[in-house]
């Protein structure tokens, strides 16, 4: 089955030792592309790193909610720099977080606000975390409300990016509803090892309804171990058992999953020509 890993924190501290092995068995698995997204300031130094020792990699840059505090402005003025790079497809992970609140909600905020508005700036798509406590929801309404209020969905954004999803629900999780609002201002959807933990039942009904041009999977390595995986370090390789997941959810065969992963993630991440 071919594979893409739309999110992978292979620039991971945990990862420091033995990268080359964990990136060659992802290989030897089918995958055939892996985004390595940064959270902050040094793990969007250390993705690009990593795209430079693996040309197959792609890297994203950008400010996650948990630093959005923390970030100061030389932080973000490098991470503007960065954007501009043509290893960089994708800015991110940035997002909403109401769960942890490592970052107080205005600053989180109003990091999504720059994170977004940089993507518009160089038509690379916002990858987007989004996370509610345990029985809510409001991370993903205001998450709804402020890509509708930077204007996603509309002629300006299209304009910037064509047919391309201008942004990526990473890990999805939420209800039913919230995948149709966010489908319908262009997202793509990408599914991790989350599926499989309690709460998260609504993902097997989303999986069904992503339009196969916007539809990702990920491992957000070393986090969210689906079964069958380590749950000390999440890896690559094992999105093969979120992908059979989907597959499965969708009635389709293998092969003919992987050739729409593939597709999509070109699609949503084009490298230049």
């Amino acid at each position: 089955m071919r594979l893409v890993d739309s999110h992978c924190h292979v620039n991971a501290d945990r990862f420091e030792g033995d990268a080359d092995r964990v990136l060659g068995a992802a290989r030897l698995a089918g995958v055939e592309r892996i985004l390595v997204p940064g959270w902050n300031l040094a793990s969007s130094g250390r993705a690009l790193d990593l795209v430079e020792r693996f040309p197959w990699l792609d890297a994203s840059v950008g400010v996650h909610p948990h630093d959005a505090a923390k970030a100061d402005d030389a932080a973000w003025a490098q991470i503007v720099a960065w954007a501009s790079d043509e290893r960089v497809v994708a800015i991110g992970e940035t997002g909403l977080d109401y769960d942890r609140i490592f970052s107080p909600i205005p600053d989180q905020l109003a990091n999504l606000r720059r994170n977004l508005a940089l993507a518009f700036e160089t038509g690379k798509p916002a990858i987007l975390h989004c996370r509610s406590a345990t029985g809510k929801r409001d991370a993903q309404d205001a998450l709804h409300t402020e890509l509708r209020d930077a204007g996603l969905g509309t002629a300006a954004w299209a304009a910037a990016f064509g047919d391309r999803p201008p942004f990526v629900i990473h890990s999805f999780s939420g209800p039913t509803d919230y995948a149709r609002a966010v489908l319908d201002l262009g997202a793509a959807i990408s599914f991790s090892g989350l599926v499989f933990r309690a709460g998260e039942e609504t993902s097997a009904e989303v999986a069904a309804i992503v339009p196969a041009r916007r539809l990702l999977v990920e491992t957000d390595s070393p986090f969210l171990a689906p079964p069958g995986a380590p749950r000390s370090r999440n890896e690559p390789e094992y999105v093969r058992i979120t992908a059979a997941w989907v597959a499965e959810r969708r009635g389709t065969t293998g092969d003919a999953l992987g050739k729409t992963l593939i597709e999509a993630y070109e699609r949503t991440f084009p490298r230049p020509v």
